[in-house]
């Protein structure tokens, strides 16, 4: 529960202190006295919107805290935890409003951003005023409500995560899907460059070796006439080397007659007929490189020209042939590959999509339980509101074929002011003092069902008087029982039925010159007197102090 509210420097509040006690808590006050400051100052604590103008005029900032009493493990603590922020026992929220419009946020002296003091804040206290009235109106906020009262919050949980996950796989599934049939478009391309690049089957350096080995060739076969020729001369017929072997003989038999004459004659001969046999040899070597078949030649180069024609073919070098026959079975692998994933995305997007069904079928069920329910409850509050021959329906309406991630349903709700009429939406069947009783009875029950310790009701009584005012306090105060119920109200039926009484009054400070907004707790006889002035207005009579006794008495 809410234990004590601290303010300072918001508005025209200086400085304020409050203790708030269990049950039903009454802020009473003349028009412009200030209680919208209060619930604006609240509001700040738990995380609202801050705002420049919200800091007392002549002050550099505000500040409000919110300290509350909680249970062990209530729900707050766990969500502090996952912001990473430890709490225990007293939860004391902060928040200081600069008048530059900053705002700073702390949680148990633990700065911490707006949104987590926000997500804490949402599970301590509740506030239902005059301007729900608008969402409770706006059909698109019916279904949030059905499941709020309901307590789905894992059911929507579990449908929005298997949305989300089978949104996932089918996203997945349509980029895998076109990049397959990208690939597709291009794989007989593919296909047939490959299988024509690897029938080539490049060898690394060979378009460097035909070419060296062709260059030979040419070279060979225009001086392989005079190599011919130079062989003949040295080993055919008109070989040279016979004879001057023939002669180198003759002189060898005469040596023993003139040694000294002949010798350098042998031996000059022999000298000469080495080389001769050297020149032979070199020219045996080389008649043997240049005697080669026309069709190796040709052969060598038919494979340097499709080598080559390959190459320009693809844009790309005779070195670079294998590597990007090796990107082309890659695109192909590839490609097969991601046909594979397509089956077996397929696969998982239809598990995903059962999963999500299962999910959204059991949050539709458990959404019709709940639609009952409320109907039901806000129903019973209709005859003490004088809309006794009235009737409230949930219309819940539920389309397979429109999901989401809330699910199949679509709610709506909807009266019925008189029997035998049509159900139509609130704003257009009730009439305006209708209208707020409808509102009301249904603020009631979904309040009943609020998971926060803390309610604070804004002026809900607002434009309404008598019986319908005394079934109003009838119900903040049956709330009371379950929660900590924080009521601004005009009404001294309510006010009636309070277990502690604020009165919000402006006071002049500082001799005159400024206006300050105060609270004062009152007692049981400042309460009468207070309730006395709701009946009577201005001047209070001793029939309006007799009627505020008898309406606390009969509250009580």
């Amino acid at each position: 529960m809410l234990a004590r509210l601290s303010i300072r420097d918001i508005v025209l509040i200086d400085q304020l202190d409050l203790e708030f006690v269990d049950g039903l808590t009454i802020l009473t006050g003349e028009t412009g006295a200030g209680k919208s400051i209060l619930l604006d100052a609240l509001s700040l604590a738990l995380g609202a919107r801050g705002d420049g103008a919200l800091t007392r005029h002549g002050e550099a900032q505000g500040q409000v805290t919110a300290s509350f009493d909680l249970e062990p493990g209530h729900p707050a603590f766990a969500a502090l935890a996952e912001q990473g922020v430890r709490a225990d026992g007293e939860m004391i929220l902060r928040r200081v409003q600069f008048a530059d419009g900053r705002t700073r946020a702390f949680v148990n002296d633990q700065s911490v951003s707006a949104q987590t003091l926000r997500l804490v804040a949402a599970g301590l206290v509740e506030i239902h005023g005059q301007h729900d009235e608008r969402a409770l109106l706006d059909a698109s906020t019916h279904r949030a409500l059905v499941d709020a009262y309901g307590g789905h919050s894992d059911l929507v949980e579990a449908t929005r995560s298997t949305h989300a996950a089978w949104r996932r796989v089918e996203t997945e599934l349509e980029a895998e899907r076109a990049r397959v049939a990208a690939a597709r478009a291009a794989a007989d391309y593919a296909r047939h460059a490959h299988e024509e690049l690897a029938a080539l089957d490049v060898q690394p350096g060979e378009e460097d070796a035909l070419a060296e080995r062709r260059q030979r060739m040419m070279q060979g076969e225009k001086v392989a006439a005079d190599i011919r020729e130079a062989h003949d001369n040295l080993s055919g017929d008109s070989a040279i080397l016979p004879v001057l072997a023939a002669v180198s003989r003759r002189l060898q038999r005469r040596m023993p007659q003139a040694p000294t004459l002949i010798e350098p004659s042998v031996q000059a001969l022999d000298e000469a007929m080495q080389a001769l046999e050297v020149a032979t040899q070199a020219v045996e070597s080389a008649l043997a490189a240049c005697d080669f078949d026309p069709r190796e030649l040709e052969k060598c180069e038919e494979r340097l020209f499709a080598l080559r024609g390959m190459a320009r073919k693809h844009a790309t070098t005779v070195d670079n042939v294998p590597a990007l026959a090796r990107r082309y079975a890659e695109e192909l692998a590839a490609l097969e590959a991601g046909e594979h994933r397509v089956a077996d995305l397929e696969t998982q997007a239809r598990a995903a999509a059962a999963a999500y069904a299962a999910a959204a079928d059991a949050l539709s069920k458990a959404r019709v339980a709940a639609a009952r329910a409320l109907e039901r409850a806000v129903n019973v509050e209709l005859p003490a509101l004088k809309l006794e021959r009235a009737r409230f329906e949930v219309a819940l309406k539920r389309d397979e074929g429109q999901s989401s991630a809330d699910g199949y349903d679509r709610a709506e709700f909807t009266v019925q002011t008189n029997p035998g009429s049509r159900p139509g939406p609130l704003m257009r069947v009730a009439s305006g003092g209708e209208l707020a009783r409808f509102l009301l009875a249904l603020k009631v029950s979904l309040a009943e069902r609020g998971t926060a310790p803390t309610l604070v009701f804004d002026e809900v009584d607002s434009g309404v008087g008598g019986a319908v005012a005394d079934a109003i306090g009838q119900r903040l105060a049956r709330l009371a029982a379950k929660a900590q119920v924080l009521a601004v109200t005009h009404a001294p039926q309510v006010a009636a039925r309070s277990d502690q009484h604020f009165r919000i009054v402006k006071a002049d400070v500082g001799k005159g010159e400024r206006v300050a907004t105060q609270v004062v707790a009152l007692d049981a006889s400042a309460r009468r007197e207070e309730i006395a002035r709701m009946l009577a207005g201005a001047e209070v009579t001793g029939a309006a102090r007799a009627a505020a006794k008898s309406l606390i008495e009969k509250a009580g």
